[in-house]
């Protein structure tokens, strides 16, 4: 019989093998729950292990002994760190860069500023000036890199945890287990708006659904109040098309349930006008989905066509319905493109792989 797990034991091994070198300090300053709030818990909770951090802000923080302030911080970084350490602030924000460079240059901290950008579109004069301000700054893909006013010093792309998002092993079980009809399950996921393109995959489905019986697809995520006239439009039209019962709005599912939906489908899409980077993609390939995308975010750089799945032009409703009705035409293909995406997310796009990443970079600032 195997001994008990010791977790007292397990976390005083981890502080032993953790890089005593560095220290970090996570900015964390939005209160409301986002795609950046998202890749930050999820890349810190692997880069506790490895360093010692501390997140400025308590927000979202399963562990909330990692959170400190920012008079805490401004305290704790006026002592210099001794032998060649350093101690980094990293920041993902334009208000989390201003608090780093205050607590530089106001409050004398001995800290080096990293900056993460991900945003794909024009800077203001006054984010220029404030990333030139930084020790290092980071791009999450090529696509977000060309709208920084100099070259980043490097390029580090999002991860997932590949573990939590893991294929079923029967989809089309996993999908009746769901209590969805149909033998296979299509969807798109995350807040059901036009910006998301859902009135794309919506179309395509009244579309060419009929063809293809075995096919239900689902619609997951909430719905604000000035979105509803927007999804009940969409709702009149599936009903008018006596498509109801195959085509789903799900309403907003619990974050836990996301990793389960996912694994059921056999196809993914995402086709928003614009992303940061768009995590949703490395995830539906990781649970073994075939996937389609606009040319947003990092998706064209992830994507390879007719290998994982397609990308698009965005707001290209012909292009949409075209490569649903080829995907949908053939499911062993679906299958084989499923199985190739999670073997491109193990190898570039898990968030162990970020972490490490972090960790060097980190490391040669000092």
């Amino acid at each position: 019989m195997n001994a008990p797990v010791n977790n007292a034991s397990l976390e005083q091994e981890n502080e032993l093998h953790k890089d005593q070198e560095i220290e970090l300090i996570v900015g964390n300053s939005n209160s409301n729950f986002s795609g950046v709030t998202s890749t930050m818990l999820q890349v810190t909770a692997h880069l506790k292990d490895m360093i010692n951090l501390r997140v400025m802000g308590p927000h979202h923080l399963t562990n909330p002994e990692l959170a400190i302030s920012f008079w805490q911080v401004a305290k704790m970084c006026r002592q210099p760190l001794k032998n060649g350490k350093v101690r980094i602030f990293h920041a993902r924000r334009v208000d989390e860069m201003i608090q780093a460079l205050i607590l530089k240059h106001l409050f004398r901290a001995k800290i080096k500023i990293v900056f993460s950008s991900a945003a794909q579109r024009p800077r203001s004069k006054s984010t220029i000036w404030l990333t030139r301000k930084m020790d290092a700054v980071l791009a999450m893909c090529k696509a977000s890199a060309s709208y920084l006013a100099d070259a980043p010093d490097a390029i580090n792309y999002h991860g997932i945890n590949s573990d939590a998002y893991l294929p079923a092993a029967d989809k089309s079980a996993a999908w009746q287990a769901l209590g969805f009809p149909g033998k296979y399950g299509i969807g798109i996921l995350g807040r059901v708006r036009k910006q998301k393109g859902v009135h794309l995959f919506v179309n395509a489905c009244i579309e060419i659904l009929p063809k293809y019986p075995d096919f239900t697809a689902v619609v997951v995520g909430s719905i604000s109040s000035n979105n509803e006239e927007f999804v009940n439009k969409l709702k009149d039209k599936v009903a008018q098309a006596n498509l109801s019962e195959r085509i789903i709005f799900t309403g907003e599912q619990p974050f836990e349930k996301i990793p389960e939906i996912f694994s059921a489908l056999s196809l993914a899409a995402a086709l928003s006008d614009n992303e940061g980077f768009g995590l949703t993609i490395p995830e539906a390939m990781s649970c073994e989905a075939a996937v389609l995308a606009t040319e947003a975010g990092a998706w064209p750089e992830i994507i390879r066509n007719d290998i994982d799945g397609f990308v698009v032009p965005v707001a290209d409703q012909v292009a949409v319905t075209e490569k649903l009705n080829y995907l949908l035409s053939d499911t062993e293909r679906l299958t084989t493109m499923g199985k190739s995406g999670r073997e491109r997310v193990l190898e570039n796009y898990t968030v162990t792989r970020e972490a490490k990443a972090l960790h060097d970079i980190f490391r040669s600032l000092q």
